[in-house]
C-alpha cells in the first residue's frame, strides 16, 4: 500500500487524481493540497510514498518545490505543457503526466511506482553469501588470488571472463558477470550494465547514463545501461543528502 499526496492549484484536476486513486486498492489517499507550501507541511505530517504534483502552480512551481527537499518521496509530476518533461526526469521523477490524465496512463504511472517501491524493499533485505566477508577468492593464473572489497574498483565482463579493477593492478578469471554478481553484497557493489559491476564506495559521480571512477589517477567513465539505471537510483536515493 502506497500513501499518496496529490498537489494543483486546480480543484477539478485533484477532483480527477482523487477518483483514480479511490480505483486503486494499493494507493491510500493521505491529502490534497492545492499549493506548494501546504505539500510541504503534509510531507512533515504524513508519510508519503507517492506524490503527484503539478509543474504550473503559483509562488513555487513543482519543479522548484521538490528542488527543495532533501528526501522526496516518488514523483510523478502532472502538467498541461509538455515542455517541461526533461526538466522533470532531470529530477528523477518516475513518471511524466500530461492532462488529461486518462485512467489508463494513471494506471502506468500507479504501477511503475508500485515496482519500484518493490524493488526498494527487495534491495533492503537482499541476503549475500558474502556480506560479513572483507574479500573473496578467484582463480587466476592457474592459483587462488585474494581480493579485497576495499581494492576494487569495478568489474568488467569480456565473454566468459572477467577483469576485477584493482586500485593498482587488474585480475583476469574465468567466470561469468551474473555469477560474481551474485557473489558479492548487495548495496557495496552494483551491475550498472551489462558489461560492468561497480563499487558504491569508489563512484565519484553520476552524469547523465555515466558513472565516472577514478582509475589510476585519472578519471574512468562506465556506461549506464538502461535496464539498469533504476535499480543504480536506488541504492543513490539511500545515501542522498
Amino acid at each position: 500500500m502506497l500513501n499518496v499526496l496529490i498537489v494543483d492549484d486546480e480543484p477539478l484536476a485533484l477532483d480527477v487524481l482523487e477518483t483514480y486513486i479511490e480505483q486503486m486498492p494499493d494507493l491510500k489517499l493521505a491529502q490534497r493540497c492545492s499549493n506548494a507550501l501546504e505539500a510541504n507541511e503534509a510531507l512533515k505530517n504524513h508519510d508519503i510514498d507517492l506524490m503527484f504534483l503539478d509543474i504550473q502552480m503559483p509562488q513555487l512551481t513543482g519543479i522548484d518545490f521538490v528542488k527543495t527537499l532533501t528526501k522526496p518521496p516518488m514523483i510523478v509530476f502532472t502538467t498541461a505543457y509538455a515542455n517541461y518533461a526533461i526538466q522533470g526526469f532531470d529530477l528523477n521523477a518516475l513518471d511524466y503526466l500530461l492532462k488529461p490524465i486518462s485512467l489508463e496512463r494513471f494506471m502506468k504511472a500507479v504501477n511503475k511506482a508500485l515496482d519500484h517501491a518493490d524493488l526498494q524493499e527487495r534491495e533492503n533485505h537482499a541476503p549475500s553469501s558474502l556480506e560479513s566477508s572483507e574479500f573473496f577468492f578467484v582463480k587466476a593464473d592457474k592459483k587462488l588470488v585474494k581480493v579485497n572489497f576495499d581494492d576494487m574498483l569495478y568489474i568488467e565482463g569480456l565473454k566468459d571472463y572477467v577483469i576485477i579493477r584493482l586500485k593498482n593492478s587488474r585480475v583476469i578469471t574465468l567466470q561469468t558477470m551474473k555469477s560474481l554478481e551474485e557473489k558479492l553484497p548487495h548495496g557495496r557493489f552494483k551491475r550498472i550494465h551489462r558489461s560492468y559491476i561497480v563499487a558504491m564506495d569508489k563512484i565519484l559521480a553520476i552524469e547523465g547514463n555515466m558513472v565516472e571512477v577514478m582509475e589510476k589517477d585519472k578519471p574512468k567513465l562506465l556506461p549506464i545501461g538502461k535496464n539498469y539505471r533504476d535499480e543504480l537510483l536506488v541504492l543513490i536515493d539511500k545515501n542522498r543528502l
